[in-house]
C-alpha cells in the first residue's frame, strides 16, 4: 500500500496542490460546521452537472423531506445551477466552500466516484484512510462490467447502491465489498422514465466512449493535430461513416425521421469532427441536450456498450447495438461482466453498418414497436418497475 500511495503522490498536478492548500486549510473550519450542522448530507455529480441520480434523490428529499440537512455542490456557470439552486442549498463545486462541506458533512453521495471537491486528493485521503467518511455511490448507470476501478480495494466506497438484481450479486460477489455495504435500490433517474412521452419520428444514437481514446483524467482541450488523430481512428471512422450514409440519410428524410447523434461527454472534447449535411440529423451536446429528455422522447435508440440501454429498456422500447469493436472494447476498456449482449441484451447485436441499417429499416417498417423476445427480457431484468426508487434510496441512506 505505501509503495501505491507513494505512485499516487507523484501523480499530483500542479492544479491538486492548490486543494491539498484548501484541505488543511478547511480543516477547523470543517470541524466547526459539522458541530453545528452534524446529520448534513452533501450531494453531487460532475462538477456542471445536476441531471442524474444525485440530482432525483436532492430533488426527492427536498420535496418529500424537507427537514433533512441536505446541500448540493455544482459551478455556478452550469446549465443546470438555477435548477437546482432553486429547490435548496447550492455551493461552489471545486471551491474552498466545497471543502469544508465535504469535511463537515455526515454523509457525502455522489454518482460519480471521483465526485469530490478534487478526486485526485480525495482519492488519497479515501482510499488511503486518511480520512474515514461515509460515502455513498448512487452510479450514474447499471454496473454491467467488471470495473475494476469501483472494487473495493480501488474506492473504499461505504455504500454502493444497486439497480437491479443481477447487478446487485455480481458487485456483491465480485468486487470486493464488506457485508452490507452493497444496497440494491434501484436508480433515483428512473422515477421520472415513468412520464416519457415518445416522439414516433426520434432516433437517438448514444455511442459511449473508450478509454484509448480519452481517458477519464485526460484534458478536454484538444488541438488541430489530436482531432487530426482521432478521426483516423475505427471509433471516428464507423460513427462519422453512418453520420454520412447516403442510403441512411435518404431512409430518414423519405420518412420524417429525425435523428440525433449525442456521443459520451468524454467523446464530446472531439465535438466539432462530427457533422452531417442533412437537415435530419442534429449533432447534440451536453450543453444543449439533457440525455434523459432525448431518452424519454426518442422512439429508438442506437447504442454500442452503453449503460444507458438500461435506461431505454426500462422504458421497454427497441434499441440497436453497433459493436465493430467488441474485441478491442473488451481487452482495452471493460472486462465482460455478467450481461452477455447477444444472450441478455435488449435487441439486435450489429457489428458492422449494413447489418445495422437492415436493423433500422426493419424497426421502421414496424413503427418501432419491440419484439416480444427482448421485451420478455426486458421485463425480466429489472427488479423495481415502480416510482419509489428516490425513496428506497432515501430510506437506505438514512438508515446507515
Amino acid at each position: 500500500m505505501k509503495q501505491g500511495f507513494w505512485v499516487k503522490i507523484k501523480e499530483i498536478k500542479i492544479k491538486d496542490i492548490m486543494h491539498i492548500i484548501f484541505f488543511i486549510i478547511a480543516l477547523p473550519f470543517g470541524a466547526m460546521l459539522k458541530r453545528k450542522r452534524p446529520s448534513m448530507w452533501l450531494i453531487c455529480e460532475n462538477a456542471n452537472e445536476a441531471r442524474d441520480n444525485a440530482y432525483w434523490l436532492f430533488r426527492y428529499i427536498r420535496e418529500n423531506n424537507p427537514n433533512q440537512d441536505v446541500v448540493y455542490a455544482i459551478k455556478r456557470k452550469s446549465a443546470d445551477y438555477k435548477k437546482v439552486a432553486s429547490l435548496g442549498q447550492v455551493i461552489e463545486y471545486g471551491s474552498f466552500l466545497h471543502w469544508i462541506y465535504y469535511l463537515a458533512a455526515e454523509k457525502n453521495i455522489s454518482t460519480q466516484k471521483g465526485g469530490k471537491p478534487n478526486a485526485a486528493v480525495c482519492y488519497l485521503l479515501e482510499v488511503y484512510e486518511i480520512r474515514k467518511n461515509k460515502r455513498v455511490f448512487l452510479q450514474h448507470g447499471i454496473t454491467k462490467d467488471n470495473v475494476e476501478f469501483l472494487h473495493y480495494k480501488n474506492s473504499k466506497i461505504s455504500m454502493f447502491m444497486c439497480g437491479v438484481q443481477r447487478e446487485y450479486q455480481f458487485v456483491k460477489e465480485k468486487f470486493g465489498y464488506p457485508e452490507g455495504y452493497v444496497k440494491l435500490t434501484g436508480m433515483c433517474r428512473f422515477d421520472n422514465l415513468h412520464h416519457a412521452i415518445t416522439d414516433k419520428n426520434l432516433i437517438l444514437v448514444m455511442p459511449t466512449w473508450r478509454g484509448w481514446l480519452s481517458p477519464p483524467s485526460d484534458s478536454n482541450k484538444v488541438n488541430e493535430k489530436r482531432l487530426e488523430l482521432f478521426q483516423e481512428t475505427q471509433y471516428y471512422k464507423e460513427w462519422q461513416g453512418l453520420l454520412d450514409d447516403s442510403d441512411l440519410i435518404q431512409y430518414i428524410e423519405q420518412n420524417g425521421y429525425r435523428l440525433v447523434f449525442y456521443p459520451h461527454r468524454e467523446i464530446q472534447k472531439f465535438g466539432e469532427a462530427f457533422h452531417s449535411n442533412s437537415k435530419n440529423i442534429k449533432i447534440a451536446d451536453e450543453k444543449n441536450y439533457e440525455v434523459q429528455e432525448l431518452l424519454m422522447s426518442a422512439a429508438m435508440l442506437i447504442t454500442d456498450y452503453s449503460s444507458i440501454s438500461m435506461d431505454f429498456a426500462y422504458m421497454r422500447k427497441p434499441q440497436l447495438y453497433f459493436q465493430f469493436d467488441v474485441l478491442k472494447f473488451r481487452e482495452e476498456h471493460y472486462e465482460e461482466g455478467y450481461f452477455s449482449y447477444k444472450e441478455d441484451g435488449f435487441g439486435p447485436v450489429c457489428e458492422d453498418r449494413q447489418q445495422l441499417l437492415k436493423q433500422i429499416y426493419y424497426y421502421g417498417r414496424h413503427q418501432f414497436l419491440i419484439d416480444d423476445r427482448y421485451r420478455q427480457r426486458q421485463e425480466a431484468f429489472f427488479t423495481f418497475f415502480d416510482s419509489d426508487n428516490c425513496k428506497r434510496n432515501y430510506e437506505a441512506i438514512k438508515g446507515f
